[in-house]
């Protein structure tokens, strides 16, 4: 259920931000992609911290509760107001306090169980409910917004980051706590142990790489439904044919997983998704229907490219525990986590960029007739950049297995 939270704040604001700043208080798209970015960036540097902070206190759930809550009245002001300035500064206190819930809920799986299976089993119920969040939230707000605007939607977002984090921190009494004693080891000394891991930091560049794709594709949905398909309507549409497959393909990857190892699941899963979102590359003359079953294929892959990593990571952690003594779970939690927002944020910010230099202009109703190279952008942005940084750094995985 924590992943109603996971799903809500990193799906919303990657898919309404962007559009909500060009379309809508007029800012230039350029510097709205950065506005985007700053803030999650903080986590960079923040997210280790809220994570170190949790494996002193010895406990995961009141983070959990305290975090959640924050994240949940601050998105609600998220969309309320009338600047940049004002809009930048609710995100940056909105990406601190869900270090503090994001962190935890993630370290909690090295803890609850150190049975290399009964991770996998357990990541992909996690992430066939997070297919569910996406599904929720990215299709319901873009419905929300149409309908009332941009502030009932920030209030029912936040609503349901609310239920999600007072239904984990309910149903984890007793089973969440951390066992293992923290050393004080000082920031530097903390810093070198993620450092010295290798299946660590190999783990690591893939995952924040492959985020970056999957923000630049988040980001341009709206953008892909106006521009190349010619109605924004198709918005939703997309969000289904994307997240319900992978409600349906979790089962599969686990079992892929369990025959061939997690290594090969992640480079397949990785495969597929640039395949299909490479067919994209022909939306403006293939039929709709074609379009969404493209759509289709590159969420199953989507689902095994979070399921496979997010299993691998306790593996690591339970290793270097070992090798060291100590609790490492909130520390390496919350460099994973900040990679992941980071690269989740740097999506915007590309597919901003990309948009600028196709010349897309700015507005506050968002009717102005865009040019044919904003159009390329748009599609660019939405398939080619995502298609590449899927692939990328697989090579990494080929030569060392990081389990």
């Amino acid at each position: 259920m924590g992943s109603f939270v996971t799903g809500a704040f990193g799906t919303v604001p990657g898919l309404l931000l962007l559009p909500y700043l060009t379309d809508g208080l007029a800012v230039p798209a350029a510097v709205a992609g950065l506005l985007v970015l700053l803030p999650k960036a903080w986590d960079v540097v923040f997210n280790p911290v809220a994570g170190r902070i949790s494996d002193r206190a010895g406990v995961r759930r009141p983070f959990l509760l305290g975090g959640g809550l924050a994240v949940a009245v601050l998105f609600a002001a998220l969309f309320a107001g009338g600047s940049a300035v004002y809009v930048a500064a609710v995100f940056l206190l909105c990406a601190t306090a869900y270090a503090f819930f994001q962190v935890p809920y993630v370290a909690m799986l090295a803890e609850i169980t150190e049975d290399y299976d009964e991770r996998t089993r357990l990541m992909a119920w996690r992430m066939a409910v997070l297919a569910l969040a996406i599904l929720v939230s990215g299709a319901g707000a873009p419905a929300v917004r149409d309908l009332t605007g941009y502030p009932v939607m920030g209030v029912s977002v936040g609503v349901l980051i609310l239920l999600g984090t007072l239904v984990t921190y309910l149903g984890t009494a007793g089973v969440a706590a951390s066992t293992r004693v923290t050393t004080a080891a000082s920031p530097r000394e903390l810093w070198a142990v993620v450092r010295g891991s290798k299946p660590f930091r190999l783990l690591l560049t893939v995952f924040v790489v492959q985020a970056v794709g999957l923000g630049t594709m988040l980001a341009g949905v709206d953008y892909f439904a106006r521009l190349v398909l010619g109605d924004s309507k198709y918005q939703t549409v997309l969000f289904v044919g994307f997240v319900g497959p992978a409600l349906l393909v979790m089962p599969l990857w686990q079992r892929v997983g369990g025959r061939y190892g997690k290594r090969i699941g992640l480079v397949a899963a990785s495969l597929l998704f640039a395949v299909a979102v490479v067919g994209l590359g022909a939306a403006r003359v293939l039929p709709v229907g074609v379009v969404i079953g493209l759509m289709a294929f590159v969420g199953v892959g989507y689902a095994g490219m979070q399921v496979f990593p997010l299993a691998m990571l306790p593996d690591v952690i339970t290793a270097e525990e070992r090798a060291s003594g100590s609790s490492r779970a909130g520390l390496f939690s919350g460099v994973w986590t900040a990679g992941e927002t980071f690269g989740l944020a740097l999506g915007p910010g590309v597919y901003g960029l990309v948009l600028a230099l196709g010349g897309y202009e700015a507005s506050t109703d968002g009717a102005v007739v865009q040019s044919s190279g904003a159009v390329l952008a748009a599609l660019v942005g939405f398939t080619a950049i995502p298609a590449v940084l899927a692939v990328v750094a697989l090579p990494l995985l080929k030569r060392e297995e990081p389990v």
